[in-house]
C-alpha cells in the first residue's frame, strides 16, 4: 500500500468513525446536556480515554511497532511472532494485576481527577461508580493495539484504524435503549464502554488471525526483548500523551468551575479532536511503518524526504480545518448539539471552548508526525523530556488563565503549549540531522496559509448570510445551512490551493492509488 494510499484507508475510516461519533455527542447533548450526570461521566470516561489514546494511537504502537517490523524484515515471520507473544503474555498478566490495583484505589483516581467533585458527594460517588465500569477498557484496549500494530507493520491499515467504530455504535446503541429499558443514558454509556472494548478487541485478533498472524498465549516471561518493550514503553507513554495529559489538568481545573464545565471541554474537544484524529493520527500512524524501515536501513535522507511529504499533507488538510473551526464555532456547535438538555447557553459556552481549542490544532497535528520520527528511531527518552517540559508549562498557563477567562482559558492553554511541543521536538530533530524542510514544502506552505484565509472568510460571509437559518431555523434547515457554509468554504480553499499551486489534482487522486509503500515525489 502506497504511503499517500495508507494515509487515506486511515484518514477516510477515521472520518467514518468521528461521524458516528457527533452521532453519539448529539445524543449525548440531548439526553445528558451538561448537568451533574454528563460532568460525572465525562470524568469516570476520560480515564479509559487516556489509555486508549496512549496505547492505541500513543505510546505501546510507537515502542512495539518499531520492534515487531525490524524483528519481521531481519528475523523473519517466526521471530516476529515470538516476540508478539511474549509481549502479549506479559502485558496480558501486568494488565490483570494493575486493574484490581485501580479497582481498589478508584475513590482516589476520581479525587485526582476531579478534584472539584469533593463539594457535592453525590456528584463524587457516582463518578467513581461509572469509573469501575469503564475502567476494564484499559486492558481490552491494550490488546487491541497490539494486535493493531502487528497489522500496521505488515501493511493492512484499515481493521484497526476501523477498531473505534465499534465504541461509537454500541454507545449510540446503548443512548437510544436507554428511554425504552429505563435506565439512566449514564449508565448506558458507562456499560458501553467495556462491551465496545471486548468487540474491538475479538475484532483485532480475527484480523490478525486472518493475516497469518494469529498469537498464541504463552506463559508470561520477562525475556529480554520484553524488557526492551517495556523500557521504550514506559517513558513513551508521558511522550506519546501530552494532550491528553493535558485534558486532565483541564479536567481537574474544570471541577472547579460551574456545573457544566467539565462538559462544555469535552464537547468542544470532540469537535476538536475531528481534524487530530483524521489527519494526525492518519499522516501519524502511515509514517511509523515506513520511517522504521528507512532508520533500520540508515536511510538519514528518506526519512526527511518522508517527514517533508507527511507535512504537506497534513497541512494541506490541517490548515482548512483549524481555521473552520476557529471562524465558525458557533454554527457547528448549534447545529450539531442544540437541543434537548443542551440550552443555548451550553452551546455558546461550548463554542467559545472550541474556538480556543482550535488554536492548538496545527501543533498537535506536527508534533504527532514529528514524534513519529523519534519512535521510529527507537526513542522515547527524547519525547518525554520535552514533553515533560510542556506539561509544566501547561499547569502554569492553565493556572493563570483559569481566573479570567474560566473553561475557555483550560480550552487555550494545551492548544498555546502544543506549540511549545512542536519547536522542541523540530529542534531535537534537526540537531540529529533528520529534519530539513525540502523546496517543495516550503514553496506550498505560504500558498496553503493563503488559500486558508480565503476559506475563512468565505466561511464568515456564508454564515452572516445564512445566520437566520443556522441558528432560528427548524432542524433540517439549521443542517442544511451549515452543510452550504462548509462546503462553500471547502470548494474555496481548494479552489485557490489548485489556481496558487498549493497542490495538483493528480496528487489528490494519488490519495486513491495502489503502489509502493515510499512516499509520494
Amino acid at each position: 500500500m502506497s504511503f499517500a494510499r495508507a494515509i487515506a484507508t486511515v484518514g477516510g475510516i477515521t472520518m467514518i468513525s468521528r461521524v458516528l461519533g457527533f452521532v453519539r455527542d448529539m445524543l449525548q447533548a440531548r439526553f445528558l446536556g451538561a448537568g451533574m450526570e454528563a460532568d460525572a461521566f465525562f470524568v469516570a470516561f476520560r480515564l479509559p480515554n487516556l489509555f486508549r489514546s496512549l496505547f492505541a494511537e500513543g505510546a505501546f504502537t510507537a515502542a512495539f511497532l518499531p520492534m515487531f517490523s525490524g524483528t519481521l524484515h531481519k528475523e523473519g515471520e517466526a521471530a516476529a511472532k515470538g516476540l508478539a507473544e511474549e509481549a502479549l503474555s506479559f502485558m496480558v498478566a501486568i494488565l490483570m494485576i494493575f486493574s484490581i490495583i485501580m479497582a481498589l484505589a478508584m475513590p482516589w483516581v476520581v479525587a485526582i481527577l476531579a478534584t472539584g467533585f469533593h463539594d457535592d458527594p453525590a456528584q463524587f460517588r457516582l463518578a467513581i461508580s461509572l469509573s469501575h465500569i469503564t475502567f476494564p477498557y484499559l486492558a481490552l484496549i491494550s490488546i487491541t493495539a497490539l494486535f493493531g500494530s502487528i497489522l500496521n507493520a505488515v501493511g493492512r491499515f484499515g481493521p484497526f484504524a476501523a477498531a473505534p467504530v465499534l465504541l461509537n455504535i454500541v454507545q449510540i446503541t446503548g443512548l437510544l435503549l436507554s428511554g425504552p429499558l429505563g435506565i439512566g443514558a449514564h449508565w448506558m454509556l458507562a456499560y458501553g464502554v467495556p462491551v465496545a472494548g471486548l468487540a474491538q478487541m475479538l475484532w483485532m485478533i480475527i484480523a490478525a488471525k486472518r493475516a497469518g498472524m494469529g498469537l498464541s498465549l504463552r506463559r508470561p516471561r520477562l525475556t529480554p526483548r520484553v524488557k526492551k518493550l517495556f523500557a521504550l514503553l514506559a517513558p513513551g507513554i508521558l511522550g506519546a500523551g501530552v494532550y491528553q495529559f493535558n485534558l486532565l489538568v483541564g479536567t481537574n481545573l474544570a471541577s472547579w468551575l460551574p456545573t457544566g464545565s467539565v462538559s462544555y471541554l469535552q464537547y468542544a474537544d470532540r469537535l476538536n479532536q475531528l481534524p487530530m484524529s483524521v489527519i494526525g493520527v492518519a499522516v501519524g500512524t502511515a509514517l511509523l511503518p515506513l520511517l522504521s524501515r528507512q532508520m533500520a536501513a540508515g536511510d538519514h535522507d528518506g526519512v526527511k524526504a518522508s517527514l517533508s511529504r507527511g507535512l504537506e499533507f497534513a497541512a494541506l488538510f490541517g490548515l482548512p480545518a483549524t481555521v473552520a473551526l476557529m471562524v465558525i464555532p458557533a454554527p457547528l456547535v448549534h447545529v450539531l448539539f442544540k437541543g434537548g438538555a443542551f440550552t443555548a447557553a451550553d452551546a455558546s459556552a461550548t463554542a467559545a471552548a472550541l474556538q480556543a481549542f482550535a488554536i492548538g490544532i496545527p501543533a498537535f497535528i506536527v508534533a504527532k508526525i514529528l514524534s513519529s520520527a523519534y519512535f521510529a528511531k527507537q526513542d522515547t527518552k527524547g519525547p518525554v523530556r520535552i514533553a515533560i517540559v510542556v506539561l509544566i508549562g501547561n499547569v502554569l498557563v492553565s493556572l493563570a488563565l483559569i481566573e479570567p477567562l474560566g473553561h475557555v482559558g483550560l480550552a487555550l492553554a494545551p492548544g498555546l503549549t502544543a506549540w511549545l511541543n512542536v519547536v522542541l521536538l523540530a529542534i531535537g530533530l534537526r540537531r540529529r540531522g533528520l529534519l530539513s524542510f525540502d523546496a517543495r514544502l516550503k514553496g506550498r506552505l505560504w500558498r496553503m496559509g493563503l488559500a486558508a484565509i480565503g476559506l475563512g472568510l468565505a466561511g464568515i460571509g456564508l454564515t452572516e448570510l445564512l445566520a437566520r437559518w443556522l441558528f432560528v431555523g427548524t432542524a433540517p434547515e439549521r443542517i442544511g445551512a451549515l452543510t452550504l457554509v462548509i462546503l462553500g468554504a471547502s470548494v474555496t480553499y481548494f479552489a485557490l490551493c489548485f489556481l496558487l499551486g498549493a497542490t495538483r489534482i493528480a496528487e489528490i487522486k494519488g490519495l486513491l492509488r495502489r503502489g509502493k509503500t515510499t512516499p509520494p515525489a
